[in-house]
């Protein structure tokens, strides 16, 4: 594994609700704590987790977490310390703001600076593996700046719940690389089936650019937001700031970076497939039991959740299926 990245900022999200996953996690953590704050696999919570994973890469006086003012507690409670840096979002504008924020909030300290973005709720198991990625993705963004790059990873199957990435030529200059030709989220399964037999990708959301190049992603596809982010520079770092983040979140409206940007601006974008590395964007419960059983991992909560909702289950067959209770009903 290579050494720390002195040119690399890491940007780590971690203001989504996670309301998918709140039955597990309320039934875990006993309160209604969003996922990235909650211990699903281990000691450690998913946000803990992400960013043990990127330290070796990126350590914690280059990194950002970007959340939301309604998660403060949980945030202080996971990182007493200064660093890594802590943006507060009033509120969870989507992961449009929740990008270009700190894209921005980098800019202002270090104009040529690499970006790396990384969700704060997803499973990765080989890491070190996932790791070499990124770190390739770097040495591409250094050699080609105004690449951005999306880490796709190979599918194991044709899930019908995931963002998928068709990928096209070979990106010149980029190897291993593919230019971007379409995304497709959340497929039905008939052609989710026709995507993973079609070697096509699973967009991990994790994303390598120069900081330059991520901001005139906003500028160009939601500059609207871009402005508003923009007027925040010239209070960046006094006492004001936090009261300028206040009033440009306002009246801003909600954006989703692979919808509204990615989306948009393909030409400008490149995939690296991700292969030999089991990952999975924890969205729902069955998800996770499925790729806690799929490791051979067994969290105290996991037996007990899975009996629980194997009975739900059963609960809910007999109610939609009358004939199951005809036996019962001939002993009457």
């Amino acid at each position: 594994m290579a050494s720390p990245l002195a040119d690399v900022w890491g940007i780590v999200l971690a203001g989504g609700e996670g309301n998918r996953l709140l039955p597990l996690t309320r039934y875990i953590a006993g309160d209604n704590c969003p996922k990235q704050f909650c211990a699903v696999s281990g000691p450690y919570t998913l946000l803990g987790q992400t960013l043990a994973r990127t330290a070796p890469l990126i350590p914690d006086e280059r990194t950002v977490v970007v959340g939301s003012r309604a998660h403060t507690g949980y945030l202080r409670r996971e990182l007493p310390g200064s660093v890594p840096y802590k943006l507060l979002q009033p509120a969870n504008k989507g992961t449009g703001p929740g990008i270009l924020l700190p894209a921005h909030w980098v800019s202002w300290r270090d104009p040529e600076a690499i970006v790396a973005v990384f969700p704060s709720d997803h499973f990765i198991h080989q890491e070190r593996a996932f790791l070499a990625y990124v770190d390739r993705a770097v040495r591409i963004v250094r050699r080609r700046p105004e690449m951005v790059v999306l880490l796709g990873v190979d599918p194991d199957g044709p899930e019908e719940g995931y963002g998928w990435i068709e990928p096209g030529e070979s990106a010149r200059g980029a190897p291993g690389c593919f230019r971007v030709r379409t995304f497709w989220e959340k497929p039905t399964a008939e052609r989710a089936s026709v995507f993973f037999r079609s070697g096509y990708l699973w967009n991990s959301m994790v994303v390598v650019a120069r900081v330059g190049a991520l901001k005139a992603l906003g500028r160009t596809y939601i500059p609207d937001i871009d402005a508003r982010l923009s007027r925040i520079e010239a209070f960046g770092g006094s006492e004001d700031q936090a009261g300028a983040v206040r009033q440009a979140y306002a009246l801003m409206r909600a954006a989703d970076f692979s919808r509204d940007v990615l989306e948009r601006a393909v030409e400008s974008l490149v995939v690296l497939p991700v292969q030999g590395v089991l990952w999975s964007d924890w969205g729902t419960p069955e998800r996770v039991v499925r790729t806690l059983r799929r490791i051979g991992a067994s969290p105290r909560w996991l037996e007990t959740w899975a009996a629980r909702s194997e009975r739900k289950e059963n609960v809910h067959e007999q109610a939609h299926n009358p004939g199951n209770r005809a036996g019962a009903g001939a002993l009457l």
